[in-house]
């Protein structure tokens, strides 16, 4: 049951504030707050620094809109308040379970369910309602859909602190949070940022597989196995293949091992987010099956059907040459045909992991018929 619409004044803003909340509950949100829609000056800082030395990789959105992101009112001059929500996705396994199954590709916990997008926009729309209803006042919704920094004003609003892994954490529900943001012209008394309290502890420092944190509370998006398997348009750099071992979309290492996911269950789960069988693990001989219609059914209504089947296959054929598995090699030889380069170059590669001397037969055989100079690159290695 939804709460009942309590119009704001100037009096009564602990009675509103509550039936925002449950409000909020009843649409299936975790965890709520509200920060005064500015951002400090060491933010903007920050964030043009990280840009300036290309830790972006090539996340050109991020550079474009970068004076947006740093000032909300840059976004929107009308805004006032930030209402900052968290919608919990957290895990009843343990997502570091498959590091060791060669056979199957790991997805990302927040991947495995229905995309997070459309659900988690239609609460926040639902709640804007509200608040315009109760307020009066202009609302705009954000669910990375826009140049918001969700991360620094979920920390102002009192969600959580950004971790040595520069993502959020809760108290109460770890780092298992989708972030989203309400934008309001009323300006609505702020709740007090969170403390950090990540300590002494490098956990998540220390268990990142490519080393992408050159400073705690900094990431270089260029070594993150998220950006390689998700952004990353091309090749995937030799560098970082070997450590990848079975990741084929995005990576959950640096949150899995936070000590304050102790806090956070299932229980605090959308549901919409329960993991389909197909996703939670998957067969890596199926995923380099996949033709562009198997991959659109496989993983419709999920977010991964962004990134498109060449990008997956490539995932999937560098977690091929990590296993070991000879079994692979009949499919890996037969995507040494395929019509993506990025494809044909990461099949070279698993090929030459898996079985060296069949990798040189078919370079003697392919290598010099190849056009792609980037396919090439991975003949001549």
């Amino acid at each position: 049951m939804q709460s009942a619409k309590i119009k704001l004044t100037a009096d009564n803003f602990p009675d509103w504030r509550a039936a925002l909340e449950a409000e909020a509950k009843a649409l299936g949100l975790a965890k709520i707050g509200i920060a005064e829609a500015a951002l400090d000056d060491a933010h903007h800082r920050r964030l043009s620094e990280w840009v300036e030395s290309g830790a972006h990789g090539d996340m050109d959105w991020m550079e474009s809109r970068i004076a947006e992101r740093a000032q909300p009112q840059t976004l929107w001059p009308d805004v006032k308040s930030a209402i900052v929500l968290g919608m919990s996705y957290a895990p009843d396994k343990d997502p570091m379970r498959l590091a060791q199954a060669r056979d199957h590709g790991r997805i990302s916990v927040y991947a495995q369910g229905t995309d997070y997008h459309k659900t988690f926009k239609k609460a926040l729309k639902n709640l804007a309602r509200w608040v315009v209803e109760t307020t009066g006042s202009e609302v705009k919704v954000f669910v990375d859909t826009a140049p918001v920094s969700e991360k620094p004003l979920a920390a102002k609003a009192g969600l959580g602190w950004q971790g040595k892994h520069t993502n959020l954490v809760s108290t109460s529900h770890g780092s298992w949070l989708f972030l989203g943001a309400i934008y309001t012209s009323a300006e609505l008394p702020a709740d007090t940022a969170e403390t950090d309290h990540c300590g002494s502890c490098t956990a998540c420092q220390d268990v990142c597989p490519t080393h992408a944190f050159p400073a705690p509370y900094r990431l270089d998006a260029r070594a993150c196995i998220s950006f390689l398997t998700i952004e990353n348009k091309g090749p995937i750099p030799h560098q970082y293949r070997r450590a990848m071992g079975n990741h084929i979309y995005g990576c959950d290492d640096c949150l899995a091992v936070c000590p304050w996911n102790k806090f956070a269950g299932a229980a605090q789960r959308n549901k919409a987010y329960l993991p389909r069988a197909e996703l939670a693990a998957p067969d890596l001989a199926s995923l380099l099956a996949m033709d562009d219609a198997a991959f659109r059914e496989i993983f419709a209504g999920s977010p991964i059907k962004r990134t498109g089947r060449s990008r997956m296959v490539r995932n999937s054929l560098i977690a091929a040459g990590n296993s070991g598995n000879t079994g692979y090699i009949p499919q890996i030889c037969a995507l040494l045909n395929d019509d993506s380069g990025i494809v044909r170059g990461a099949a070279i590669w698993a090929l030459g992991e898996i079985d060296p001397e069949r990798f040189a037969r078919e370079h003697a055989a392919r290598a010099s018929q190849e056009t792609d100079p980037a396919v090439q690159a991975e003949w001549m290695r």
